[in-house]
């Protein structure tokens, strides 16, 4: 029996589970455009404080999954069980304030605000309030008091007074960081945080993902592979919308099926372009 035949049905029971009950449970999730299945009937549970990555080649679904789960697009089937109740119908607002924050792959920041003026947006807006009082989000204390706290956190306390548009790119994946952590999140969706950066900016933002580790529960899409193995407690592979394995990364890295959908393919690119 192949290790991607034992998860088909029920995902994740090859991981590590580290509380009773999970804190986000996957059952049946299923989205078409047209007639392209890009989720195809996923299942997965993650127990509350578990980094769980997932993995897959271009057109895989990854992103569709986290945009699934952060409520930006709607499944046509299944269920997402946040903490015991199904949130599938939920917009995405009413999922923030629940406690499910994301990342997007691509950077949605005020480039002419300062990297405080982002976060203290970032709270207005999950407080329900519209962007155009951002004057007020700038001088609020209460605003303001969390979002410096959340700069902190991600290593940018002396660079909060910086404009955006003056940052570096690591320094933006920080900060889209800072802007989610500064809404007490329990579930973090990243969105291959670490795409574009260099050496440096990527051991940082690693380090910064590994101090997070455990104290919030994350699902990591993510490209670099160093880094999936790295923090990742589970490994979830996807491959044109389905889950064809679902383990710990060890027994993800030494899956011949794995290695032939996916690392193979990685590998063989690293050699085309050395």
């Amino acid at each position: 029996m192949t290790f991607a035949s034992r998860v088909r049905g029920t995902v994740g029971s090859e991981c590590q589970i580290r509380s009773t009950s999970p804190l986000l449970q996957v059952e049946g999730l299923t989205k078409r455009f047209g007639g392209i299945v890009v989720a195809d009937a996923l299942a997965f549970e993650i127990p509350a404080g578990q980094c769980h990555a997932i993995i897959g080649p271009n057109g895989a679904g990854k992103t569709t999954l986290i945009s699934l789960l952060a409520g930006e697009i709607a499944a046509r089937e299944g269920a997402i069980i946040f903490d015991g109740s199904d949130i599938a119908s939920l917009p995405p607002y009413r999922r923030s304030l629940i406690g499910i924050a994301r990342s997007f792959q691509i950077s949605s920041l005020f480039s002419d605000f300062t990297a405080l003026d982002n976060v203290a947006l970032a709270l207005q807006a999950h407080g329900g309030h519209s962007f155009r009082f951002w004057r007020d989000a700038r001088g609020d204390e209460r605003l303001r008091k969390p979002a410096l706290a959340a700069l902190a956190r991600v290593g940018l306390a002396d660079r909060a007074h910086a404009r955006v548009g003056r940052l570096s790119h690591g320094e933006h994946r920080q900060l889209e960081i800072a802007m989610a952590l500064a809404t007490n999140p329990r579930l973090l969706l990243l969105d291959e945080p670490m795409a574009g950066m260099g050496p440096e900016e990527s051991a940082a933002m690693l380090k910064l993902l590994g101090e997070l580790k455990g104290a919030l529960t994350i699902v990591l899409v993510e490209h670099d592979m160093e880094a999936v193995f790295a923090l990742a407690d589970c490994v979830t592979v996807m491959v044109h919308g389905r889950i064809i394995a679902s383990g710990e990364p060890a027994a993800i890295r030494d899956d011949a099926e794995v290695r032939r959908a996916y690392l193979g393919e990685q590998k063989n690119a690293v050699a085309r372009n050395e």
